[in-house]
């Protein structure tokens, strides 16, 4: 009998079977940039189903498909864990209010699920997982319209699935010239096979060992104190800058000679005025007191690597320590107060473009971007930690956009979703916001602010693969001009330089350059002054520290 337990044990099972197969989805994806990839999105997503539906017992085929459609929402991360979620929250729909699956509500659970995921996508494109759902949906009606029982339904749907997903490639170029079907679609046939395991044989598909998702959706992520740890000679980063003494007739090397002699990585930089000085040292008492031999000392930071580092190390021991079903549960939050009209929203990795945020006026921030979607969950969090009765939210992705839509409906709050793309698309929407101005005269001056920026982005090449005319090599440099590649290198200055070049015209006075987190200062401040004197005096350059991961460069020309 179909009843709720078989469609709780058929979801689990098929989360399961998706996350048992995550790397081999994730290898069909054609773009050769790393990014949130699509298995692993879909696994993570309906992951988060799966452990909701694991604490239900005896319920109807209704409340197990709520339940689901839910925990999917808020779990939702990247356009496929979005699209899925969608697609689930049809068969709620379809399942409203019954006991047990039925040739009807299997075939209307397919349909609404289409009709959500297509109403959601601007312009859907055909050869993706909503082709594969759509034929899926087709199949079920004819099946169910022939007489066919549920679980004949649900096969057919199955069968229609798989035979769209094997004309992807004709219905995309960009499949069939890579030789591989669609990841999104086959995520898709994936999860109904683990789910059809149950329905017909009562068998469950197992994760594998080491194939479950973690909770928080976290990596292991890198981190330089973590990586370089037998490198770690000296225990104190000291960083100042000097404003320099008129006075002083002593040069910036004498300092740089003295500063090499008490510890390593240093790097002074001066000019005129100024004097900024960054080292590793078991005496930052000393730097200090060198430095100021030349001027006074302003923005003295001192941090102790070693103590950040086994600060890092048990956090992640902690994490790792609880058991895998309350991760998602050790945090609970409260919604903010709504003290003031405005608040805002913003997604992105790295402590420095963290940093440039939160100056521009940011109150909330969501740890993520190209290999890290945060879930709906993760932003609906952030929405409702911001203490104002508006808030705006800035995904500066395209893979996250439509996760951060889908908190619209569920926020306390009034929210509204810019669909900034990147980085600097979002500094320039925040630069365009006017306290003075109503909500619709903001996102208006926020929208077109954004729309003007070009950006150019460095990476390196994932994957081998020939892709849109460029036969690209796993590790070379990728140069993205406004998210398309735009040509490889092996030289990361010569790629800085074209690229920033080719994003420019004529009418371009303001060039940033966010540096990440595997370029040095040193050699950034090194090429920060090649590309001024290749750009010339009428362009401004100006080079601030990211420290984002997976680019090595996120180019803003304005």
């Amino acid at each position: 009998m179909l009843n709720g337990n078989a469609l709780r044990d058929a979801i689990i099972s098929g989360a399961n079977n998706i996350s048992n197969c995550k790397e081999r989805v994730d290898e069909l994806n054609v773009f050769p940039v790393p990014d949130g990839d699509t298995g692993t999105n879909m696994s993570m997503s309906i992951g988060n189903a799966a452990r909701e539906l694991a604490r239900l017992e005896g319920e109807s085929v209704s409340k197990v498909a709520d339940t689901a459609a839910s925990a999917l929402l808020r779990g939702a991360r990247g356009n496929s864990g979005v699209i899925t979620s969608l697609l689930f929250r049809g068969f709620a729909k379809g399942f409203k209010g019954a006991t047990e699956m039925t040739p009807q509500n299997v075939a209307a659970a397919f349909k609404h699920g289409v009709e959500a995921a297509y109403k959601a996508v601007m312009k859907p494109t055909e050869g993706t997982i909503l082709t594969v759902a759509r034929v899926a949906s087709e199949y079920a009606t004819k099946a169910s319209a022939h007489g066919a029982d549920a679980l004949g339904v649900f096969e057919a749907a199955m069968e229609g699935a798989n035979y769209a997903l094997s004309q992807t490639p004709e219905m995309l170029p960009v499949l069939k010239k890579a030789g591989v079907v669609d990841a999104g679609g086959k995520g898709f046939c994936v999860i109904l096979e683990g789910m059809y395991s149950v329905l017909k044989d009562g068998i469950m598909i197992q994760p594998k060992n080491g194939s479950g998702d973690s909770e928080e959706g976290e990596s292991e992520g890198r981190n330089a104190a973590a990586e370089l740890e037998t490198e770690i000679t000296f225990t104190y980063c000291t960083e100042f800058i000097v404003n320099r003494d008129e006075n002083c007739d002593k040069e910036p090397a004498e300092l740089r000679a003295y500063l090499e002699t008490i510890g390593d990585c240093v790097v002074v930089v001066d000019d005129e005025s100024i004097i900024k000085v960054h080292v590793h040292t078991d005496h930052p008492g000393n730097a200090i007191e060198n430095g100021l031999t030349f001027g006074a000392l302003v923005n003295l930071k001192i941090e102790n690597m070693r103590d950040q580092h086994e600060r890092q190390k048990h956090d992640k021991k902690e994490r790792k320590k609880a058991p895998a079903q309350n991760r998602a549960r050790t945090e609970t939050y409260e919604p903010a107060p709504k003290e003031k009209p405005v608040g805002f929203v913003s997604v992105c990795a790295g402590a420095g473009i963290e940093e440039l945020f939160r100056d521009l006026g940011v109150d909330s921030l969501v740890s993520g971007g190209q290999t890290m979607n945060p879930s709906t969950d993760d932003i609906l969090k952030a929405i409702e930690l911001t203490p104002a009765e508006t808030v705006f939210v800035l995904p500066n992705n395209k893979n996250i956009i439509m996760a951060a839509e889908q908190a619209i409906p569920i926020s306390t709050r009034k929210v509204i979703v810019l669909h900034t793309r990147t980085i600097p698309q979002g500094i320039s929407a925040m630069l365009a916001f006017d306290p003075e101005a109503d909500d619709e005269q903001n996102t208006i001056a926020m929208r077109a602010a954004y729309k003007k920026v070009s950006t150019g982005q460095i990476t390196f090449a994932a994957r081998d693969s020939d892709f849109e005319g460029h036969k690209i090599k796993k590790g070379e440099l990728l140069a993205l001009d406004n998210g398309k590649v735009s040509f490889v290198d092996t030289d990361l200055a010569h790629c800085l330089g074209k690229l920033t070049k080719q994003l420019m015209n004529r009418d371009s006075s303001f060039v940033t350059v966010i540096y990440g987190e595997d370029v040095s200062d040193h050699r950034a401040m090194r090429l920060e002054a090649e590309l001024k004197a290749k750009l010339g005096n009428k362009v401004e350059v100006t080079f601030i520290k990211g420290m984002q991961p997976i680019y090595y460069f996120i180019i803003s020309v304005e």
